[in-house]
């Protein structure tokens, strides 16, 4: 037992922490109503962030010891905030994730961190003597929890993401103003011109971020014969021949938050190549089994065979979900 004391004092809480972290994955796996909460959170990140940035260097050459606690304490405090936010941005960020898709390293990013944040000993070693990890930890979080708020009150993906990724870079603005020792007016000027870059950037790799909140609730691919209501699924790889004369369906239903209207296209690719694209009728959000709407594939090319998909994207080029099938000769 004495041997294993070390251990647990070093880890337990680590190990307890990952637990219950896995615990309230499954808890709010779908309850995006919570985010108020997440915003609140953010705004006392950012509260305690702006406020130990500045007071840091004062506080550990302090001889004080209660000064040293402080900050040890805050420290702690904010970690415990990055793991509260990530854990929440989890569920949200993986129902929207095509996992055979870029938008997948995105999503590893949160996970990653996520796991970073909940093992103190790893938390401290990489983060802490490296003041621009602790940045991008504060960075992501910041953008991911206003990225999954702001759709929940009607601003679309494509805006709700810029708006973000500016948002994350102007709260940095105390640290940029300590790390460069700039006057304020002058860090808050270069950061405004930043984070209108990075808004930027954000939206001109959108396709490397997942829609959050919208995921594809279901899909089937059927036979072009009868209605949703007689579906005649396919369940097997197509023969050429039974394409060419029976064409495809593919049914859809795309979940989005009360509220939103967000235009989607089906785009039918074979081999990667655009086949298709077809503009569908705006989701309208509030639909807990989703919004359903199709496309129809009746014309093919010549060469039909091979691997088939169709992607489901916001009408700004995100990946919502893709299904695929095969046809064969």
């Amino acid at each position: 037992m004495s041997e294993l004391a070390p251990f647990v004092r070093r880890w337990g809480i680590s190990f307890a922490s990952l637990v219950g972290g896995l615990l309230t994955l499954f808890v709010f796996r779908r309850e995006l109503s919570h985010v108020r909460w997440v915003v609140g959170y953010v705004l006392l990140l950012w509260l305690l962030f702006a406020l130990i940035t500045q007071v840091r260097r004062t506080l550990e050459s302090s001889e004080k010891r209660a000064a040293r606690l402080l900050v040890t304490g805050v420290d702690y405090t904010i970690q415990s905030l990055y793991h509260g936010i990530l854990l929440f941005l989890l569920p949200a960020y993986w129902a929207s994730t095509t996992l055979t898709s870029r938008n997948v390293m995105f999503f590893a990013v949160l996970a990653g961190l996520a796991l970073l944040a909940t093992f103190d000993p790893w938390f401290r070693a990489i983060v802490h003597p490296r003041p621009w990890a602790g940045g991008v930890f504060f960075f992501v979080c910041v953008f991911g929890a206003l990225d999954v708020a702001l759709p929940l009150v009607g601003f679309p993906p494509r805006y709700a993401l810029m708006v973000s990724a500016w948002a994350g870079v102007i709260a940095l603005v105390p640290a940029l103003c300590l790390a460069w020792r700039w006057p304020w007016r002058w860090s808050v000027g270069v950061s405004a011109l930043a984070a209108f870059m990075v808004a930027w950037l954000a939206y001109a790799g959108r396709a490397w971020l997942p829609p959050v909140p919208l995921s594809l609730a279901s899909h089937v691919l059927a036979w072009n014969v009868g209605t949703i209501e007689s579906l005649e699924p396919v369940t097997r790889a197509i023969k050429a021949a039974d394409l060419r004369a029976r064409g495809l369906v593919a049914y859809t239903a795309v979940y989005a938050p009360a509220g939103l209207k967000q235009g989607i296209r089906h785009v039918w690719q074979r081999e990667g190549e655009v086949i298709d694209d077809v503009s569908l009728s705006p989701v309208h959000g509030g639909r807990r089994e989703g919004f359903r709407t199709f496309s129809r594939k009746t014309a093919f090319p010549e060469n039909v065979i091979g691997r088939w998909s169709v992607d489901v994207v916001t009408d700004s080029g995100q990946l919502i979900g893709r299904f695929r099938f095969r046809v064969i000769p």
